[in-house]
């Protein structure tokens, strides 16, 4: 069998592609198919390739969609980053000219008020002073600024002029550790000397331990530093306790709440009185009614012509009797009245005493 097979091989396999054509044909006449099989074997075996083909195509094209897509975004983001940060600059700005132009407005404001003849100036810079608190301001001798001047602003003191030239001059702020003032409490009147330290608050000297000041309370300049006019605003006790020989305080500076940009020179001073202290409990001030809603009178209680209650006849009848015997009380020496007392209607004394019943003879 297998020599008969391999001498007609050939044959054989015609014989068995026939066979499987006529199956097939079968089959496609059974099913009513209108599609060669040959045409379906080729989709069949060609399906598979393609949609991997399409989908490596898509996937690509949406790699370069996105990365196209995010490089724009990424550039739009920039820009708009770019935007903000120039939006907040702008912000800034416009801020600190806005405050700088309250702090000119308020400064203008206070030297046309101020009774003291003062010059304005700017801070311009900061100097290399070691441990010191010196700035620049854009005054000098051409406009009348001299050394030891005052300088303020709205709010308080900041310090004083050290150096002087034509176009210039040095300040020296008061939280200078050399700076020093002489300053009074706006309640107790207490006289002390502020001097400068390192940081944000200065203390204020020579003030006993006897002496009283109280926290929160204010300090004015006292004008006897000879810089300083009086009644000048210093600055709010932040903490005051007793110390080994003075008492110890410190004080917030008032002037520098605001900053100082923008300061005033003092050419001609004149003091100025301290400033009440307020009452802790103030009374409230009441207006009177208007005229035409004035309140009507009101009508007085009707009296009574003899007393109504057993207390005011109890001290009616005291009052009688002490008329009928010539007592006044509250005398000395003089005792207390006789109660059994009784006066006739003519103002006499009656005879109060019981008869003595008669002795009754012995048996």
């Amino acid at each position: 069998m297998e020599v008969l097979l391999n001498r007609y091989r050939n044959l054989t396999v015609l014989l068995l592609a026939i066979l499987a054509q006529l199956i097939l044909l079968a089959y496609q006449v059974k099913t009513n198919g209108e599609v060669r099989l040959i045409r379906v074997w080729a989709m069949t075996a060609v399906m598979p390739v393609a949609r991997a083909i399409e989908a490596g195509r898509g996937g690509v094209s949406r790699f370069f969609s996105d990365y196209f897509v995010l490089l724009d975004v990424r550039e739009e983001n920039k820009r708009l980053k770019s935007d903000l940060d120039r939006t907040s600059m702008e912000n800034q700005y416009l801020r600190a000219q806005l405050e700088t132009a309250d702090r000119a407005k308020a400064l203008a404001i206070f030297q046309r008020q101020s009774q003291s003849k003062t010059l304005a100036a700017h801070v311009i810079s900061n100097t290399t002073d070691s441990g010191g608190k010196i700035v620049i301001v854009d005054r000098g001798t051409t406009s009348g600024v001299g050394r030891g001047m005052a300088v303020i602003t709205p709010t308080g003191i900041v310090g004083k002029i050290v150096e002087v030239y034509p176009t210039a001059a040095m300040m020296m702020e008061i939280n200078d550790p050399r700076f020093a003032a002489g300053v009074i409490s706006q309640k107790h009147q207490v006289a002390g000397t502020l001097k400068g330290q390192d940081g944000s608050v200065a203390i204020v000297d020579d003030v006993q331990n006897e002496q009283v000041v109280d926290p929160d309370e204010m300090f004015y300049t006292s004008g006897d530093d000879g810089i300083f006019p009086k009644g000048l605003p210093v600055g709010q006790v932040t903490l005051v306790r007793p110390g080994k020989a003075r008492k110890e305080i410190y004080v917030t500076p008032s002037g520098f709440q605001n900053g100082f940009e923008d300061v005033l020179i003092i050419v001609e001073g004149v003091h100025a009185p301290i400033p009440a202290a307020p009452l802790a409990n103030q009374p409230v001030q009441i207006m009177a009614p208007p005229p035409d809603a004035a309140p009507a009178p009101v009508a007085p209680l009707p009296t009574q012509p003899g007393p109504s209650t057993d207390a005011d006849r109890m001290l009616d009848q005291y009052k009688k009797l002490g008329e009928a015997e010539n007592h006044v009380y509250g005398e000395r020496g003089k005792g207390a009245p006789d109660y059994n007392f009784r006066a006739t209607p003519e103002g006499k004394a009656a005879d109060t005493q019981k008869p003595t019943p008669p002795k009754q003879p012995n048996r």
